[in-house]
């Protein structure tokens, strides 16, 4: 049984406790497992850790719900990897979670779909970027890619201009709210525990060793202000826009973290035409911090476009720049021509935390690995910084990554 500071803690920030489970484990501590942050990646890493026997997962997230920052707040695509070097926890977490996630989709009833998505060209310059992503995914990769000639751009492109494309069957879109809830009943179905509105404000590494005798976590009730302690065997920073403020609470000052917020401006279309099948990106270009104001749908057939990239210094920013919607259209018009920019308004925003900034992305220094490592010094503690694109795709393998650092049980890479 857990102590009752535990279950008082717990109950006082609404947690969801349906199933009863065994801390036999974790004689030492109130959880085998805390994981810090409720959006989709923290949902996959408590779902993936609850389902280990004899184990005791805790999910703390500060908000009074889940996924309200950025795993809400994105384009909802089911990426296919086809961007990022094959060494790269990018390129192969994106691939492997891509059919982890159209597993889980089609087993669960999640909402999604396979629309395939072209990468669209309009010159020369940019037609050689596209051979070299064709031959990086063709040599390297192992993700199905073909080519679309510029005839076929003409007669099947549903309005689409472009001088070549490149098209990626197995890109879709997923109901993001759908996934995070269907992950958080799967996580609770298996004993875990969800403490939300739960903000935490301070750890500390317990043992001669930090975390060999565990982890001590202080929380507070974002309702009350009060504030309790738990503790668990070992600790998942999975916390996103948030997860430099927990690295920074645990390490000496030499060795904080810093992240840097780029927010992407979201607009809908209204207007009835074009009517568009699939997803319309643009060629990555060198200098941006994203991969351009691209053409995506909802479940119903609704068009969107964004991200644009705004840096900002405020990761609490979230309010659309309905100022930067004629960047927008001009960006738009280039692919669709056709368009009615009327008909586009601002729509909502989401922020993307990356490990550099602005400066480095314009000097072509910006690319950065997800980071997602068992912290050296430390014990029982397992550190995911700079989870932005394609995080969400990739959520399910990033799930197993942390497994397999805590315990050498999952698919090796």
């Amino acid at each position: 049984m857990l102590r009752p500071v535990t279950r008082n803690f717990l109950s006082s920030l609404r947690t969801i406790q349906k199933h009863s489970f065994s801390s036999t484990s974790a004689a030492r501590a109130d959880f085998t497992h805390a994981v810090i942050g409720g959006g989709v990646v923290g949902l996959a890493v408590a779902r993936q850790l609850a389902q280990r026997e004899d184990t005791s997962t805790v999910l703390i997230e500060r908000h009074d719900a889940i996924g309200t920052e950025t795993s809400s707040r994105n384009s909802e695509v089911i990426h296919a990897g086809i961007y990022y070097g094959p060494s790269s926890l990018k390129a192969k977490l994106c691939v492997r979670g891509k059919n982890l996630l159209y597993e889980l989709c089609e087993k669960h009833d999640i909402g999604h779909r396979r629309t395939g998505k072209w990468i669209v060209a309009q010159n020369d310059v940019q037609k050689e970027t596209l051979e070299k992503i064709h031959a990086l995914c063709k040599n390297d990769l192992g993700v199905p890619m073909r080519w679309v000639s510029g005839e076929e751009v003409k007669r099947d492109g549903e309005g689409v201009q472009a001088a070549c494309a490149l098209e990626s069957p197995t890109t879709g879109i997923v109901d993001s709210h759908g996934l995070m809830l269907c992950l958080q009943g799967l996580f609770e179905d298996a004993g875990g525990v969800s403490a939300l509105n739960s903000p935490v404000v301070g750890i500390s590494a317990l043992g001669s060793k930090p975390g060999r005798e565990g982890w001590q976590l202080d929380v507070k009730d974002a309702a009350t202000g009060e504030t309790s302690s738990i503790t668990a065997e070992t600790l998942i920073n999975a916390a996103g826009l948030g997860a430099a403020v927990i690295h920074n609470m645990i390490v000496p000052p030499d060795q904080r973290q810093e992240l840097y917020y780029a927010k992407g401006n979201y607009f809908s279309y209204s207007a009835s035409q074009p009517k568009i099948s699939r997803l319309i990106y643009p060629v990555p270009e060198a200098g941006i911090a994203g991969l351009g104001t691209h053409l995506t749908l909802d479940l119903a057939g609704r068009l969107r476009f964004g991200p644009d990239v705004e840096w900002i210094e405020d990761s609490n920013d979230l309010a659309v720049n309905a100022a930067r919607l004629p960047q927008a259209i001009t960006e738009i018009q280039r692919y669709l021509p056709g368009i009615d920019a009327t008909a586009l308004v601002a729509d909502y925003a989401g922020i993307r935390p990356k490990l550099a900034g602005q400066d480095a992305v314009l000097k072509g220094k910006g690319f950065h690995d997800f980071i997602i490592r068992k912290e050296e010094g430390y014990e029982g503690w397992v550190n995911l910084l700079g989870i932005e694109s394609p995080g969400l795709t990739s959520s399910l393998a990033i799930a197993e990554r942390v497994q397999e650092l805590l315990y050498g049980s999952a698919k090796s890479l």
